[in-house]
């Protein structure tokens, strides 16, 4: 009779641990190689907003500081019109480079982003229950603590425990949980997780 009981005991517990995996595998933890190491991170890509500081070795007439327009151009001395936006600032360097080929010998151009805010599809989107729901710059090696310090934390109302990560994965979306309130409320660095370009964080409100 004992032995019957704990049989059934037994498979009620295997049955409920079966559920809660199950439970999981439909919304996983943010997986490892998200965090990815820093030499992997990817490079930042100028946006429009984005302010850059041109400099030309040796012709500091033509060294300037521009910020890029909407439309993702700018407009340099001896250029009136050039794409800026989803260019790397070497990549657009080199551009600038090769266009003032026509007027200086051998220039050599750097470019330094100085005021960041990046394309809109690379930009960390926070949305629900926190202080400031915004979009805010990605910066590499940013973590989800990065990202509730820049929004100013959870509100009153939130349930952080809930919250989750919509990544893209090609045309493919994925959503990660994440613990903020484990994170923030109690301390848990293992909570703490890392962000890539164009996640975005659902904080939802807490069930009363």
């Amino acid at each position: 009779m004992f032995l019957g009981k704990l049989g059934l005991l037994w498979r009620a517990a295997i049955i409920g641990l079966g559920l809660i995996v199950s439970a999981c595998a439909s919304n996983p933890d943010v997986p490892e190689a998200a965090a990815g190491a820093a030499s992997d991170a990817p490079q930042y890509i100028i946006g429009p907003g984005d302010k850059l500081q041109i400099f030309v070795w040796r012709n500091p007439e033509l060294s300037i500081t521009v910020p890029v327009r909407p439309d993702g151009r700018i407009s340099v001395p001896l250029i009136e019109d050039l794409q800026a936006a989803s260019k790397t600032p070497t990549a657009l360097a080199r551009d600038i480079e090769g266009i003032l080929k026509q007027f200086v010998q051998d220039p050599i151009v750097t470019v330094i982003v100085t005021d960041f805010k990046g394309p809109f599809d690379q930009q960390i989107r926070v949305v629900g229950e926190t202080v400031e729901p915004r979009a805010i710059p990605y910066r590499q090696n940013m973590t989800v603590l990065d990202v509730m310090i820049e929004v100013g934390g959870l509100t009153e109302f939130a349930d952080g425990n809930r919250a989750v990560i919509v990544r893209s994965n090609g045309e493919k979306q994925q959503s990660y949980r994440v613990r903020l309130d484990d994170l923030i409320r109690d301390g848990d660095v293992s909570a703490n997780v890392r962000m890539l370009p164009g996640d975005v964080l659902i904080i939802p409100q807490a069930w009363f």
